[in-house]
């Protein structure tokens, strides 16, 4: 089912080629990027509009794990990297991230060439360079797993004074899903729990609900009211938005020549990656495919990474038709050994970079 999905959506293409690359399986948290893939909208003091993607890069440097080396691990100890990450922070080595981020003007997003709230794009640093924003480091492990880590509740929908959303349709998705199934996963008051309450005064006529004690004691819970307490529904000025029907959006989403699913991927496997890199990867997909994808699927796979790159898909196709370098008898064993002699790869960029 994962390539019957992967074969029809090919706008899938540039996540699965990074996936089953040799950036696919991080070595640690502490060596892996992190993006924040959505774009987003910041507002500045002037009113001014611009679209941002967030880019946090590893100070450590980028470490990848073999098929081999991976399978290998998880057998040994599925918490490998849970404890890498606490053990560093426990003898001080603490990990840190460089925050970027690409700033593209307002009303640039109608024309651009790539549609730039397209989850499964990205915006080449050529056209919108990085602009570095500061650093984030891990320095405190936590002193309980559960309350601290176990319950916390992440979600695009907590957001700050100058920061809103774009036409981004997943984003918009996400900024419901993900507070709905933390109402379901925690609780339906999880935001007073200390884990994840705001370091301010917690604002909400909420009072009711399963363990809520945050409260305003007796004031109304409603607003305006005659006894002069609890908050004003005068907010200020709002914060501009985007028109949802409007022409910049619609022009955005309007299909474009040169806006594919299979060029960025296409980009990854001919200019990023060398003949090593290219070689495992035909190995880990044709490897993939074995395991028991057959008949359409299977064509369609085949057409998948030949739209990505023909010379690449050609050789994917070449050893599962053979099923001599990968699914004959000893096949796979032998190419586990070929990955496992590999070493761990380091390096300091990214298919989105």
């Amino acid at each position: 089912m994962q390539w019957d999905f992967w074969s029809l959506n090919p706008e899938s293409a540039h996540q699965v080629t990074y996936l089953m690359g040799d950036r696919g399986i991080p070595a640690s948290y502490r060596h892996m990027n992190g993006y924040g893939s959505h774009t987003y909208m910041w507002v500045n003091a002037a009113g001014e509009r611009f679209w941002v993607k967030y880019h946090f890069h590893t100070a450590q440097g980028v470490k990848g794990l073999t098929d081999a080396d991976a399978t290998k691990i998880a057998g040994e100890d599925a918490d490998v990297h849970r404890r890498d990450l606490f053990e560093a922070i426990e003898r001080g080595d603490f990990p840190s991230w460089r925050l970027s981020v690409q700033v593209m003007p307002y009303e640039e997003a109608a024309g651009y060439r790539i549609n730039p709230f397209d989850l499964t794009k990205v915006w080449p640093h050529a056209d919108y360079p990085l602009i570095p924003v500061g650093t984030m480091t891990l320095n405190r492990n936590p002193e309980n797993f559960f309350a601290q880590i176990e319950q916390a509740a992440f979600e695009p929908s907590a957001l700050v004074p100058g920061i809103g959303f774009s036409p981004d349709k997943m984003l918009l998705g996400r900024a419901f899903a993900y507070a709905d199934t933390h109402r379901h996963r925690i609780g339906a008051n999880y935001l007073q729990l200390p884990v994840n309450r705001p370091r301010v005064e917690l604002n909400s006529y909420t009072q009711d609900g399963p363990m809520a004690y945050e409260h305003r004691g007796d004031d109304p819970v409603y607003a305006p009211n005659s006894f002069g307490r609890g908050y004003a529904d005068n907010v200020g000025v709002v914060d501009p938005g985007w028109e949802s029907d409007g022409p910049m959006v619609r022009a955005a989403y309007t299909p474009r020549s040169d806006d594919d699913d299979f060029s960025q991927a296409g980009a990854l496997v001919r200019d990023v990656w060398d003949d090593a890199q290219r070689q495992a990867f035909v190995r880990t997909v044709a490897g993939h495919l074995l395991g028991g994808v057959k008949g359409d699927v299977l064509q369609r796979a085949f057409a998948y990474w030949k739209a990505v790159d023909e010379k690449t898909g050609a050789e994917i196709e070449r050893l599962v038709r053979a099923d001599a370098d990968l699914g004959g008898p000893g096949g796979q064993d032998d190419a586990a050994k070929a990955d496992a002699a590999a070493p761990v790869v380091e390096h300091d960029t990214h298919a989105r970079d």
